[in-house]
């Protein structure tokens, strides 16, 4: 009897193992980028460039601590509501003459407070999160028209409004995206190089056996729910000092860029499974494809039918791609043929 000689290698195997979603999602980055130069001489200009990446960086932000959240197998949908109602808040702190480090302050309390709301409902009273968060989508959009109404403020700081919209010294980067890009290391590093990042793909893929393990599986998706409303807080500071103005229905509809971002970036919609540099990568790509349409005078009824896809694609096609994976497995020889 001798034993079997090993199967050839496949190239799709091979391919697989180097180009995987998320190489995949950057290399549609790049395609996005060819494209938008050819559809406009302007595109890749650094000023074009600045205000592209600019323009999506509350959605950037909030995509980061929404991925975390995907991965336990939750959600929050209430992100833009919480920035919406941060922002109102902040104007009005501000037409009150609080001072602004303090208006900042007590604007994150109130983010983190709406985050931890959502948090309780889901983690003691066991509702689903898609459910509870649909629910304070409405609270918390309605609690901002309560502070400001119709009104905007405007006239903020010059010294605040220009962290908004200003540039990191001596480059043409965005300030706030040179924010979200730190962090966005230091969420891949709590996700993907600490025992905390390796307890929530265990709470996502089998929350059972979490439970039996020893995780606070309660604790780290209140943790979460408050790192979410945190996060919309700070987007909502964010979003307030770049348009030097505080509106209630500021960011309405953000939330739908946000989950499209990280879905399409490989995060499992039922837990266990993403990365953050997927989530970071879909979310310029849908920048990308946004600004490139919209310097060629595309409607927003466009866009958002395009973000819309965009969401309807990233869970349909890893699906497929999974269902064809386990369909070729099985088709495949088992080796264990004797002679």
């Amino acid at each position: 009897m001798k034993p079997a000689p090993p199967a050839p290698s496949s190239l799709v195997a091979r391919l697989r193992g180097l180009l995987g979603w998320e190489a995949t999602i950057i290399l549609l980055v790049f395609v996005a980028l060819l494209a938008g130069a050819l559809l406009s001489p302007d595109f890749l200009t650094a000023s074009n460039l600045s205000f592209l990446t600019a323009n999506f960086s509350e959605v950037a932000l909030m995509a980061l601590s929404m991925t975390l959240l995907v991965i336990v197998a939750e959600i929050d949908l209430s992100v833009a509501s919480i920035l919406g109602l941060c922002s109102s808040l902040l104007g009005v702190l501000w037409a009150a003459h609080v001072p602004m480090p303090l208006a900042i302050a007590l604007t994150f309390v109130a983010g983190g407070l709406a985050g931890l709301l959502n948090g309780l409902l889901v983690t003691r009273l066991g509702l689903p999160s898609l459910a509870v968060t649909i629910g304070t989508l409405a609270l918390y959009r309605g609690l901002a028209y309560a502070l400001l109404g119709d009104r905007a403020i405007a006239d903020f700081p010059a010294a605040y409004t220009n962290l908004g919209f200003g540039m990191v010294p001596g480059t043409q980067i965005p300030i706030p995206i040179a924010l979200f890009l730190v962090l966005a290391i230091l969420t891949t590093v709590l996700l993907h190089a600490t025992a905390f990042g390796r307890g929530l793909y265990a709470i996502g893929a089998n929350e059972v056996a979490a439970r039996f393990a020893g995780l606070r599986v309660e604790r780290v998706k209140l943790t979460l729910f408050v790192l979410s409303g945190l996060m919309a807080a700070l987007a909502g500071v964010v979003y307030t000092f770049r348009f030097s103005s505080a509106r209630a229905d500021n960011a309405t509809g953000f939330e739908l860029g946000v989950i499209a971002a990280v879905l399409l970036g490989g995060v499992s919609i039922f837990g266990g499974r993403g990365s953050v540099v997927g989530a970071v990568a879909a979310v310029f790509l849908i920048g990308i494809i946004n600004g490139a349409l919209t310097i060629v005078d595309v409607s927003n009824e466009v866009l958002t039918i395009v973000t819309g896809l965009l969401l309807i694609g990233s869970v349909l096609v890893p699906n497929l791609l999974g269902r064809l994976r386990v369909a070729r497995e099985r088709r495949q020889p088992r080796g264990d043929a004797v002679s």
